[in-house]
């Protein structure tokens, strides 16, 4: 098979998931359909290397991620993370529920193994589900490697519809306070988006014209390099994921102006970046068969179950004392399960089918929005890659 024929396969792959999604609205996710795609291929007639052949192979997505990481650093902003620490302790309360039910109860049903590869994945997104996948390759678990995979595949079919139904349960409470006249707008939410397209402070008194594509991706690539650096320095010491780094450097770098907000969006790379790593995570099904499939199946959906009874009893039991709405508390939990865009999107959809007026969905957004993104950014983007880094030493 040609290298462009190949990618021109795999590219029609990912926009059918794309045209589904959009169709039904993301209640079919487009990972599912891009996975059982995939699956089809390699069942039938696609060979075994396909993405490799396409372009995309280790090297290139390892370079990919260290500038995503890097780059959803960026997206972090700390007075964000200050006004929002009721969703960051519901967030993790959220997190401690999954860990604390898969590791008694789950355990139990299965083996514990089973549970460290599950939790990262459930937790996160693909940076997880890919650092599970190869640590568990590495320990020679094949069916494991691709359970990691799996999950993150199909959890999002339980975080999706439940997501939007609590959360239009929190919008209808919210309306009727707000149309007894008892809620305003935050203003928060324009203020951020307006930082957002601010110069970085160190570079603001560079001509624009200089703020070119390749000096963001330098920016961004020298920012990875220093995480790469610290990690390797710190082996010695103690063993801390470079991604995980690259992650709390990207925060730093931001906060001090070294780095724009969304550099890689700015540089035009995102979509790029995006394509390449999950393309890489579609690679990882070429080892399951049906056979594996069907081992797997059962702990699959019992994890997922389990999770989400676990979110959904802690993050009540943190609503509860920190006086936030058991609704809202449990969609903040749920984040764990898709994170950015999905929650974004969902929050949005939401906000639209609820109401017409657009000052009640500007009152909508400013509520419901802000701790959405903060409490899917604690889990998928940071805690999910920090529990990865620490449980694929425990395989």
């Amino acid at each position: 098979m040609s290298q462009m024929l190949a990618l021109t396969i795999v590219l029609a792959i990912l926009y059918i998931g794309d045209i589904v999604a959009t169709r039904t609205k993301a209640w079919i996710p487009s990972v599912f359909v891009c996975a059982v795609l995939f699956l089809i291929g390699y069942w039938t007639f696609f060979p075994k290397d396909i993405v490799s052949i396409a372009g995309v192979g280790p090297v290139v997505a390892t370079m990919l991620m260290y500038l995503l990481i890097t780059n959803m650093g960026t997206l972090l902003s700390l007075k964000e993370l200050k006004n929002q620490w009721k969703a960051i302790i519901i967030s993790l309360a959220g997190i401690v529920g999954i860990i604390a039910i898969l590791f008694t109860i789950g355990a139990m049903i299965f083996d514990l193994k089973t549970m460290i590869v599950a939790v990262p994945p459930l937790v996160g997104g693909v940076v997880a589900a890919l650092v599970m996948s190869e640590g568990a390759s590495a320990a020679g678990l094949e069916d494991l490697a691709v359970f990691a995979i799996v999950i993150y595949v199909i959890q999002g079919f339980a975080g999706y519809p439940i997501t939007s139904i609590v959360l239009k349960r929190e919008a209808k409470r919210l309306l009727k306070e707000h149309q007894q006249g008892t809620l305003h707008t935050i203003s928060q939410v324009k203020e951020e988006e307006n930082a957002a397209t601010e110069q970085p402070k160190l570079f603001r008194k560079i001509p624009a014209n200089y703020n070119t594509e390749y000096f963001k991706f330098f920016r961004l690539a020298f920012v990875g390099l220093l995480a790469y650096g610290t990690s390797t320095i710190l082996a010695s010491i103690v063993t801390v994921n470079a991604l995980v780094l690259c992650l709390v450097f990207g925060v730093l770098a931001s906060t001090i102006g070294f780095l724009e907000r969304q550099p890689l969006q700015k540089a035009n790379g995102f979509g790029f970046a995006i394509m390449g790593l999950m393309l890489f995570i579609f690679d990882g099904l070429k080892q399951a068969t049906p056979e594996m499939l069907m081992r797997i199946i059962v702990p699959l959906v019992v994890s997922i179950v389990l999770a989400v009874v676990g979110m959904y009893i802690f993050s009540f039991i943190a609503g509860k004392i920190l006086k936030v709405s058991p609704n809202l508390a449990f969609a903040v939990s749920l984040t764990a399960l898709y994170g950015f865009p999905a929650d974004y999107i969902l929050t949005n959809e939401v906000v639209k089918s609820s109401t017409t007026d657009e000052k009640e969905r500007e009152m909508l957004l400013s509520r419901m929005l802000p701790p959405m993104l903060v409490g899917g950014f604690i889990s998928v983007t940071i805690t999910s890659v920090i529990l990865a880094g620490i449980f694929v030493n425990w395989l």
